[in-house]
């Protein structure tokens, strides 16, 4: 079986101040810090997590 799709995701923003299922997402990608990097699985939960909150965080090369 081949390895799953991963990318990376730094979290650049802080979630104080966002609304609350944002922050809530936030914790879900596993982002606690800012600068934090977190490998996800590729897969479209976590595309939309990721999407949700694309003003508080960067995918990462």
């Amino acid at each position: 079986m081949a390895a799953p799709k991963m990318f990376k995701v730094k979290l650049i923003k802080s979630p104080i101040g966002a609304k609350e299922n944002h922050v809530a997402t936030v914790m879900g990608l596993g982002l606690k810090r800012m600068g934090q990097v977190r490998e996800i699985i590729d897969t479209p939960s976590t595309r939309g997590m990721v999407n949700t909150v694309r003003h508080l965080v960067v995918a990462v090369a």
